[in-house]
């Protein structure tokens, strides 16, 4: 590269806020019943096993078969599966206690991702939402055991099925998130958004991965920060009272800087002529999740480039004030690039 920049070494805070404006989805009816899965598995009798799986596989039936192959990875073998179950539930009892004390009443989450279904429905209305969500307590490493069905999460959607892994959402501060082993898999850039703030906006991103499956891998860079960029924004209008930093994932300091710096983070692209490469190794470190962009410095956000393929989508909508989101969804990256014209000052 001709010339690398740090750019977040100095922070202020600056007003970044944008006019959210929500549509009123109070009278859009959405069904969503709700199922703690966890609390009936972690119920059942070591002395009676089987017939009280029997039991759980009655009241849960898809979800069942779900979380013993695709959250435990458990062999088919029913010996096989008794025993990963007790083991499962032994080694996870203390996990399970943790979360049912912070989960008591899982309301207010029904009722946030209730009102994300509705104006889901209010902007897709051909769209099938879930109408059922259930949560579960699952092994820590879900999240690659599911990374095929919902991008790297533990929450997945199986047809009706939305699935909430809560032990993933224990609190940024949770002590066993912590623990080197849990941190080898989730580093504390990735912990700290382990937290009950996060569900809804994790449930929505589910929504829009099924809805607009991710094709931009080789595409010109800035291709693929527009695709970013464009499910920030529906991610941003399914979930509008949500703080732009937990839209992004990034804290709000970074958020700040990358506002802040805007218009030197967009030059860094431009003079060093990376908007039109498509080579994976060059392009990487710019849509990776990660603790920052090492080219922009140790203050910066990894992942930088969703959040320049937001700005430029953000520029392409207010140009086009009539554009639905399906509309947005439906534009290619090339022509909201070529009609944007982006170049902030």
């Amino acid at each position: 590269m001709k010339y690398i920049i740090t750019l977040f070494t100095f922070l202020t805070l600056v007003a970044c806020s944008n006019s959210k404006k929500t549509p009123d989805v109070s009278k859009i009816k959405v069904e969503l019943t709700t199922q703690r899965f966890e609390k009936d598995f972690f119920a059942l009798d070591a002395n009676h096993l089987d017939a009280e799986m029997q039991q759980l596989y009655v009241k849960y039936q898809q979800f069942y078969i779900d979380f013993l192959q695709n959250v435990l990875a458990s062999d088919p073998q029913p010996d096989s599966v008794l025993k990963n179950v007790q083991l499962f539930i032994n080694a996870y009892r203390n996990i399970y206690t943790v979360s049912q004390s912070l989960y008591v009443d899982v309301t207010p989450i029904e009722n946030e991702i209730k009102q994300g279904f509705k104006l889901m429905k209010y902007y897709f209305p051909n769209y099938q939402l879930p109408t059922q969500l259930v949560t579960y307590i699952g092994p820590w490493d879900a999240m690659f055991m599911l990374s095929t069905k919902n991008g790297g999460s533990s929450i997945f959607r199986d047809g009706p099925i939305l699935g909430i892994g809560l032990q993933l959402f224990l609190g940024s501060n949770y002590s066993v998130y912590k623990e080197q082993g849990i941190q080898e898999m989730y580093p504390t850039f990735i912990s700290r958004r382990f937290d009950k703030q996060y569900i809804t906006n994790n449930a929505m991103k589910v929504l829009i991965d099924d809805i607009y499956p991710d094709k931009s891998l080789g595409k010109p860079l800035v291709q693929q920060m527009i695709e970013a960029g464009k499910r920030l924004f529906i991610l941003q209008a399914l979930v509008p009272n949500a703080p732009d930093s937990i839209t992004t994932g990034y804290t709000q300091q970074q958020l700040d800087g990358c506002y802040k710096n805007e218009a030197n983070i967009w030059s860094f692209f431009v003079v060093n002529n990376l908007l039109f490469v498509n080579d994976f190794n060059l392009i990487k470190d710019y849509l990776n999740d990660a603790p920052n962009t090492q080219a922009l410095g140790d203050e910066s956000p990894g992942f930088i480039g969703q959040f320049i393929g937001w700005q430029i989508v953000k520029k392409w909508m207010k140009k086009n004030s009539s554009a639905t989101l399906q509309q947005l969804l439906n534009k290619s990256a090339k022509e909201i690039f070529e009609e944007a014209k982006y170049k902030p000052q």
